[in-house]
């Protein structure tokens, strides 16, 4: 998403009271995850947590009052920018409790990466962080253990499967202590723009990668932009090639990559193919002659503007409910279609994690609000009108129903499809903490710019992964 980097001073002076409108250093080996789903509305693994800790069995929790006292309170958020949902929340939660107050600031998901180090170890830690890696957060001692709100709160009664990308021992996922908490479950996909697809004669979601194709080359003939995306860093292509490696590939051995898995390696036969048919894309002239220029939020500006000529996006969930509300029923939303019909259905999933620092000067009421956000109806409502995306929390909580024909809806039958599949992947931008804007950002903008070969950058992103994890 688009970088957006700010001195420390710069960060303190665009913090204010109240609200503000609106995927870290050396990262550490990860152990794969169970090949399951994570999500409440996505199929659940079998894995516990139970000795990472055990719920207790008594059916209370704490009280507003002994969570977050009885005089006023101000909580800190760092969030990511482009996602009103949890700022939203913030609101709400504040309108049924006033005395909670919220600092708010937001920045691109890059900055994220970058600084959250620097901002958890600082004097002025938030409270809540939205966080992109755990692992070396953790070894660094800058994250909060969430393990006694686990019990505290009951989430042994989330799906088990939730948990799994959100503990780490600082080396490794789904083992150690919890760290991590999510707020709804992320999926990709690929938006089209209704009214430009039935000009190109598409009448419903291709079935093949043949027939996508077809689409792409008809709206390139018909003087349209086939596909919309940024390639400034961090880069969007990693969103189609993350895809295409899932259709000429194995899942399990793409999350086997991005999960640091001894042995693993992205420099495969099949990933080259992949990248070779991303690169064909490009010499075709499908994505937006200034991709490389673009930013995140450029990108969506394009997508979104009057008379945009733009016909498919690769993107995720995260956007079905801004779109939803902006531009209601003008886009679409489905899953990348297979080699053949038939195949599996695969996307990138995951939970939208956020954290607790370390350093956090509320943390108990922060984990009453996390709480809140699981389990209140109209938190959780929001959450799917808003995000886009179903809420994470009890099993027994029913999942607020989206609205029929909206990318929410559409986005939720993405997961539930990719979930029947067992297919959910992790991002290979997460696979360390700067493999994605220092090695496959500057990879793909070579091969966008024609200045690499799709197996080089195959060969270059493993070299830089195996320095990284050296």
């Amino acid at each position: 998403m688009e970088p957006r980097f700010q001195s420390r001073a710069q960060r303190e002076a665009s913090i204010v009271d109240g609200h503000r409108p609106s995927l870290l250093r050396r990262g550490i080996s990860r152990a794969a995850v169970p090949a399951c789903v994570t999500g409440t509305v996505l199929l659940a693994c079998g894995t516990g947590i139970a000795a990472a800790a055990k719920a207790k069995t008594n059916s209370s929790t704490p009280t507003y009052a002994q969570a977050c006292g009885t005089k006023a309170v101000t909580l800190t958020g760092d969030f990511e920018t482009g996602f009103p949902d949890i700022v939203n929340l913030t609101k709400l939660f504040s309108k049924q409790y006033p005395k909670v107050h919220w600092r708010i600031n937001t920045n691109a998901y890059a900055e994220i990466t970058t600084n959250a180090p620097l901002v958890l170890a600082g004097k002025n830690a938030p409270d809540l962080v939205r966080l992109p890696i755990l692992e070396g957060l953790v070894k660094d001692h800058l994250l909060l253990s969430l393990n006694k709100y686990y019990n505290e709160y009951h989430w042994n009664k989330f799906p088990s499967s939730v948990w799994a990308q959100n503990r780490t021992n600082g080396s490794q996922l789904n083992t150690g202590n919890i760290y991590a908490w999510g707020l709804n479950n992320q999926v990709t996909g690929i938006y089209y723009n209704k009214a430009l697809a039935k000009k190109i004669g598409m009448k419903g979601a291709p079935k093949t990668l043949a027939q996508l194709e077809a689409l792409f080359a008809k709206a390139k003939k018909d003087g349209l932009t086939p596909i919309e995306t940024w390639n400034a860093v961090p880069t969007g292509l990693t969103f189609p090639l993350q895809q295409l490696m899932a259709d000429y590939g194995s899942v399990q051995a793409i999350n086997n990559w991005a999960y640091d898995k001894p042995g693993a390696t992205i420099d495969t036969p099949a990933n080259v193919r992949a990248a070779k048919v991303l690169d064909s894309w490009i010499k075709a002239g499908y994505f937006n002659a200034d991709a490389t220029a673009q930013s995140y939020s450029g990108a969506m500006s394009e997508w979104t503007a009057s008379g945009s000529k733009d016909v498919f996006l690769f993107n995720g969930n995260w956007q079905a409910g801004s779109f939803d509300t902006s531009q209601p029923g003008k886009y679409g939303f489905f899953a990348m279609p297979p080699v053949k019909a038939g195949g599996h259905v695969a996307a990138i999933i995951g939970p939208l994690q956020y954290g607790i620092a370390a350093k956090a000067p509320d943390p108990s009421c922060t984990a009453y609000f996390l709480n809140w956000v699981s389990t209140n109806p109209a938190a959780r409502k929001l959450n799917v009108e808003q995000g886009g995306a179903p809420p994470i929390g009890p099993t027994a909580l029913p999942v607020p129903s989206a609205k029929p024909g909206t990318n929410t809806e559409e986005s939720i039958q993405v997961g539930v499809a990719v979930a029947k599949d067992n297919q959910g992947m992790g991002f290979i931008t997460n696979a360390n903490g700067s493999i994605y804007t220092e090695s496959e950002t500057p990879e793909l903008q070579s091969l966008f710019a024609g200045q690499t070969t799709p197996a080089a950058v195959m060969s270059s992103i493993q070299s830089a992964y195996k320095s990284e994890g050296s």
